[in-house]
Formats: structure tokens, C-alpha cells, sequence
């Protein structure tokens, strides 16, 4: 099996069944191979969580570009559909994973610190565009649209710790809220 296919592979038992303690050789089992070709493939058990991490964060870039290809469709409502995708509870294991090894690249452990590249700069300018639609200035959406991410990152902290989907989902449109006034628009 090639890289991209046991990744995927693993990615979908992980995205059904959460990573727990799994093992290297459960994560091979369930993808069908050898812990010896995991290895191969992404050097231990942590390397193939970091690649796991970044598949994850880009199918939701990935879903974010999707809803930005429809020129004509309300700012506010491509973010809330884009929101209600992230706070998916679906998603929540891998959530925690990336949250996991993103305080681990910041302790700087050899494993994770990998995740680092890209991990802001890969969604500001899918972000920058959706701020740019909602009508900020393009020589202030780059700092907007950092602010949307620290902000969606804190949010979905929140809703991994508290569970509170509804208390989340009001900061969340209290946010929106900000970039859909009409005295942002141009």
C-alpha cells in the first residue's frame, strides 16, 4: 500500500474510532498492513499521528475552498455552514489530537514538531478571501483573518473541554456578528 492510501486508510478508522491508546500495530491491523510499514512510512506511532493531524486540517481547508467557490452565496452563511462542519461531533477525536500534538510541537518534541509548518499560515489565505467577501478592507483582512482562526481554535477548545455546543454556537455568531454588520461592508 502506498503512503496516501494507509494514510487514508488509518485516518477513516480514526475518524470512526477515535485514537485512544491505539497502538502502532492496531493502527496497522486496522489499516490492514504491518506496524513495519507504518513505520516505514511515517518513522513511529507520533509521526503517523502529525500526518494524521495535517489530513485532517486539510480536508477542512479543503471543505472551506468548496464553499468559497460560490461567488454569490451570503459571507456569513458560508462561515456557519463551514462552523456547523468543525463543531461536527464526528470530528471531535481528531480535534483532540490536534490540540494534543499542537501543545506538544510548542514544547518543542521532536515528534510533533513538524505540525508546526503551516499550521497558521495554511489557513489564512482561505481565511483571508472569506474576510475579504465579508467586506473588510484586503490590507486588513490578513490580520482579520488570523483573529478568525485563533478565535475558531479557541472556540472549539472550548467545545472539546465544556461540551457546551450551544454555548459555543452563541460566541460564534457573536463573532460572526462582528464581520456582517453593514458598516463593515465596502
Amino acid at each position: 500500500m502506498s503512503r496516501d492510501t494507509l494514510l487514508a486508510t488509518v485516518l477513516d478508522h480514526v475518524t470512526s474510532h477515535g485514537i485512544g491508546d491505539s497502538s502502532l500495530r492496531d493502527l496497522a491491523a486496522a489499516a490492514g498492513t504491518s506496524h513495519r510499514m507504518l513505520i516505514y512510512h511515517f518513522g513511529s506511532r507520533e509521526g503517523l499521528l502529525v500526518a494524521i493531524t495535517r489530513a485532517v486540517e486539510q480536508r477542512q481547508r479543503d471543505l472551506l475552498a468548496t464553499l468559497l467557490v460560490e461567488p454569490d452565496a451570503d459571507p456569513a452563511e458560508q462561515a456557519r455552514r463551514f462552523w456547523a462542519q468543525l463543531t461536527d461531533p464526528a470530528l471531535w477525536p481528531s480535534q483532540r489530537l490536534f490540540f494534543e500534538l499542537y501543545g506538544q510541537a510548542l514544547q518543542g518534541r521532536p515528534h510533533a514538531v513538524a505540525l508546526l509548518d503551516g499550521v497558521v499560515d495554511d489557513w489564512l489565505e482561505p481565511l483571508t478571501e472569506l474576510t475579504v467577501s465579508s467586506g473588510v478592507p484586503p490590507a486588513e483582512a490578513r490580520a482579520h483573518a488570523r483573529l478568525r482562526l485563533a478565535v475558531a481554535r479557541g472556540l472549539l477548545l472550548d467545545l472539546l473541554a465544556t461540551g457546551d455546543v450551544e454555548g459555543v454556537r452563541a460566541a460564534a455568531e457573536v463573532h460572526l456578528a462582528a464581520y456582517t454588520r453593514p458598516a463593515r461592508r465596502k
